[in-house]
């Protein structure tokens, strides 16, 4: 199976919660770009998530080619602060 996700929680690999609480939406909020009705839209290769039960970023394996500068400002923002990464 192709794994197509990486799935960022908001839980370092000890077990805390990651501050500050609203990270997953400002990397969105980054990543994202405002359309002609003035609001903000999220990239659809990076959006904030509910997954089993728990918000997280999911950043869709596209990203890497389609802008690999933010694909690996997102990886080493995860890695700089230890969160829990998987793919799906």
């Amino acid at each position: 199976m192709l794994e197509k996700q990486l799935i960022i929680e908001s839980v370092n690999e000890d077990g805390r919660k990651f501050r500050p609480s609203d990270w997953i939406e400002r990397i969105s909020a980054v990543m994202g770009s405002f359309g002609s009705d003035h609001r903000l839209h999220y990239n659809k290769s990076v959006q904030p998530k509910m997954v089993n039960g728990e918000k997280c970023l999911v950043v869709d394996s596209c990203l890497e080619q389609e802008d690999p500068a933010g694909y690996r400002y997102i990886i080493k923002f995860a890695e700089e602060n230890q969160l829990r990464v998987y793919r799906q």
